[in-house]
Parts: structure tokens; C-alpha cells; sequence
């Protein structure tokens, strides 16, 4: 049996397996290594496996992934999340869909701390859902704006999962981290002006609210959110100039964080600081988890020559090269609908990364594209993470119904955020460019 076809035997029993309910990782690490076993025998895999665990898990850089994730447990222990919605709502409350569009802001800016997705989506839904469901409006905008606006915490830095991408692909984690901002503030903001337009063209949507806030009060708002925004831009501005490494800007960020945390809840006991650890190590033992099953599946591909005849077969189409783009950007949209964003990557990049790269893009603008359609993935049914998170947050005020059937006019604005990037890559590239 060729080697080609064990590669594609082994793609085919991976997918099998996913559509099955099997673990992702559990997946990805035994098609891997039986892959491996039956290509260059028992002695050449059990060398490799114990090779890709050891230069995965020594890596100084992996740190960065802990670090950040302990940032944002630490900024929702101690209820930053209501500090920036409070915030936004005092701005924005007498605009119509007010609400839905400080959550959306709120969102942005707790995720800058957070980086988490599903925890940006479980603390709004606390907070925003119920008094946006209390004040008239409808459950499917409520829900869906939420689901949505969690998602920002995966593309504004810092984000594990532009890590993860970085780590997958050796591509430079600054650059990636600073990357995501222009194009995190943009989507943020389309998705502010998607909000606006549905309100304004179905008014039953969201009533009007008519808050007195002056703007005394609007001001003295930002005492609650500056804090935070100013260690977001503290620990970027520091990674952008060369003052700290990506290791060392999540553990200043975490460090920070910490100390506002204990400003606010004024104890250790008070942030649950034993389940706010515990927490972090159970994040990162899955993202180090699917990372270490994904080079070990990356390898078995490598050496079954799957990944380099498919990178072939796309690279000599004689077609232009968006349309490339085009396909990659289908088979993303389609697998992020069937599992999460780390998931999605892993099985992904080692056969779209080295054909972009031949097609000669840039992998800095690359990372943010997949970020980006993995965010659209995140909120996608049948499976769309955010949309469950959201529903099980609620506590049965929504159903899944209500979130899938408001998400159409946010989807849409991230496929012109994808165009966006496409048309204007300086997006995503311009920053980096000019890092020192």
C-alpha cells in the first residue's frame, strides 16, 4: 500500500471519527500515530512521537498560552466584564439597540483582557441578556448580538488562539498579536453597524430607552473601564515597541490583572483565586492537548507525502490565486460549523498554510483571515460553541431557535470583514510592518 493512501485513508477515518462524537484530540493523536506506525514502523514512530511531546512541551514559547488565558480568568473573577458594559451603556443606552451595541463594545473591550471567546459569551449573557430581555427586546437579536460580540475576544489581542496559529505554523506570535487589532476594531465596529441597520429597519426589535445619564455620569463611567484598557495597552504598546516578548507581556498583563482584581474584590478569597488557577491549567492542558495530537497528525501527513501533493495539486491550478482563497475560505466556513477554533486549526493549517505561503501571502495576514473565519465558525449552527454557550448561560430564557435565527445579519458582516481583509491586506499587515 502506497504511503499516499495510507495519508488519505488516515484523513478519511479522522473525519469519520469527529462526525462520530470522538474527541477531537483523542482523534487527531491516534490517527497520528497509527499513521505513522504502519509508514515507517515501530521503532521510527515511537523516536518521533517522543520527539514532537518533548519540543513541544520545552518550548519557552507555549508559556505565552497559560499566561494569557490567567489574564482573563483573573479579569472575570473580579467582574471586569460589568465594569466595560456599564461603560458602554451609559455612552450608548438612548440609541436604538443601545444595549446590543454597549454589548457589543463591552465585549470588545473585556476580550482585549479576556482572550477567551466562550468566557466573553458566558459573562455577557449574565449581564446583558437579562436587562436587554427586561427592557423589550426581542430574544433573537438579545442573544445572537452576544453570541456574536464573544467572538471579538478571539481576534483583539491578546488571543490564545492566534498563539496557537503562531505555534502551528513558527510564524512570529508578535506580529500576530499586534495584527489583530486594526482588524479586531473594525469587525467590532461592522458589527455595531449591523445591530443599527436591524434595529432601524425593524424598530419592534429593540425599543427605544430613554436613560437621563449626564455627562458628568458618562465620564465618571470610564473610571470603571479604564483601568483594565489601560493594562491592555500597556502590555500591546510594550510588545509592539520591543519592550517585552509575548512570554513577557502575558505575564505583565497577568500580573496586573491580578492586582486590579485584588483592588476590587480586595481578598484572594474574593477572586477564587485556587478555582481561577485550576481553571487556567484545565484550558491549557487542552490547547497544549490538541496542539501536541495536531504536529503529530501534521507529521504523519508530512511523511505520507498527503500534504505536499495536495499543496501541489492547488498551487498549479491555473487559476487566480483568490480563488484559492475562495475554496480555503469554503472548507473553513464549513468544518468551523462541525468544531471549535483550536480543533479547526489543528486538522487545517498543515495543508492550507504551506499552499498560501506558495501562493506567495503574507502568513501574518493569513493568521488574522483564519481567526476571523474561525470567529464566524464559533457562532455557525449546527454546532456554533458561542450559541450553546449563550443558551446554557441563560438559564432558559433563549433556545438555540432564537440565537441561530438572529445571527444572519452578523454573518454577514463578517463576510465583509473578510472582504475587507481581502481587498485591504494592510489591515492586518500594517502594524506588524512597523513593530520595532
Amino acid at each position: 500500500m502506497s504511503t499516499m493512501l495510507i495519508g488519505l485513508i488516515g484523513v478519511a477515518v479522522l473525519f469519520a471519527a469527529i462526525l462520530l462524537g470522538v474527541n477531537v484530540m483523542v482523534a487527531l493523536g491516534l490517527v497520528g500515530a497509527l499513521g505513522l506506525l504502519s509508514i515507517v514502523g515501530f521503532d521510527g514512530a515511537t523516536s518521533m512521537l517522543s520527539t514532537i511531546f518533548y519540543d513541544t512541551t520545552h518550548s519557552f514559547h507555549f508559556v505565552v498560552i497559560p499566561l494569557f488565558l490567567l489574564m482573563g480568568y483573573f479579569a472575570m473573577s473580579a467582574g471586569l466584564g460589568r465594569d466595560m458594559f456599564e461603560a458602554a451603556n451609559k455612552w450608548l443606552g438612548n440609541v436604538r439597540g443601545g444595549l446590543a451595541i454597549a454589548s457589543t463594545i463591552g465585549a470588545a473591550a473585556f476580550g482585549a483582557a479576556s482572550g477567551s471567546s466562550v468566557g466573553t459569551a458566558t459573562v455577557f449573557t449574565k449581564i446583558a441578556l437579562p436587562e436587554m430581555l427586561d427592557r423589550g427586546y426581542d430574544k433573537s437579536l438579545a442573544s445572537a448580538s452576544i453570541a456574536i460580540a464573544g467572538t471579538l475576544a478571539v481576534m483583539i489581542p491578546p488571543s490564545a488562539l492566534v498563539v496557537v496559529y503562531g505555534i502551528l505554523t513558527d510564524s512570529s506570535i508578535s506580529g500576530l498579536l499586534i495584527a489583530g487589532i486594526i482588524p479586531g476594531i473594525i469587525f467590532a465596529v461592522l458589527l455595531c453597524i449591523a445591530t443599527y441597520i436591524n434595529v432601524s429597519r425593524n424598530p419592534h426589535l429593540a425599543p427605544m430607552t430613554y436613560l437621563k445619564t449626564s455627562w458628568v455620569e458618562r465620564f465618571y463611567s470610564l473610571r470603571l473601564a479604564g483601568p483594565l484598557m489601560l493594562i491592555v495597552a500597556s502590555v500591546m504598546s510594550g510588545l509592539y515597541l520591543g519592550v517585552f516578548t509575548p512570554t513577557e507581556a502575558g505575564a505583565a498583563g497577568a500580573f496586573l490583572t491580578l492586582l486590579l482584581a485584588l483592588i476590587r474584590r480586595r481578598s484572594l478569597a474574593a477572586i477564587h483565586l485556587k478555582q481561577t488557577l485550576l481553571d487556567t491549567v484545565r484550558a491549557t492542558s487542552m490547547i497544549f492537548g490538541i496542539i501536541i495530537c495536531a504536529l503529530l497528525f501534521s507529521r504523519f501527513l508530512a511523511i505520507s507525502g498527503l500534504s505536499i501533493a495536495m499543496g501541489d495539486f492547488l498551487t498549479s491550478l491555473e487559476v487566480n490565486r483568490w480563488v484559492v482563497v475562495f475554496l480555503i475560505t469554503v472548507i473553513y466556513l464549513v468544518f468551523g460549523m462541525m468544531m471549535d477554533a483550536p480543533a479547526l486549526l489543528a486538522i487545517t493549517l498543515p495543508i492550507t498554510h504551506p499552499v498560501m505561503m506558495q501562493l506567495g501571502f503574507d502568513p501574518i495576514w493569513f493568521g488574522i483571515f483564519v481567526v476571523l473565519l474561525a470567529e464566524i465558525g464559533a457562532v455557525t449552527p449546527p454546532v456554533g460553541i458561542n450559541c450553546f454557550v449563550v443558551q446554557a448561560a441563560s438559564e432558559g430564557r433563549v433556545e438555540l431557535e432564537d440565537i441561530f435565527r438572529g445571527l444572519l445579519p452578523y454573518i454577514f458582516a463578517g463576510l465583509v470583514m473578510l472582504l475587507l481583509l481581502c481587498v485591504f491586506p494592510e489591515i492586518a499587515t500594517y502594524l506588524p510592518s512597523k513593530m520595532k
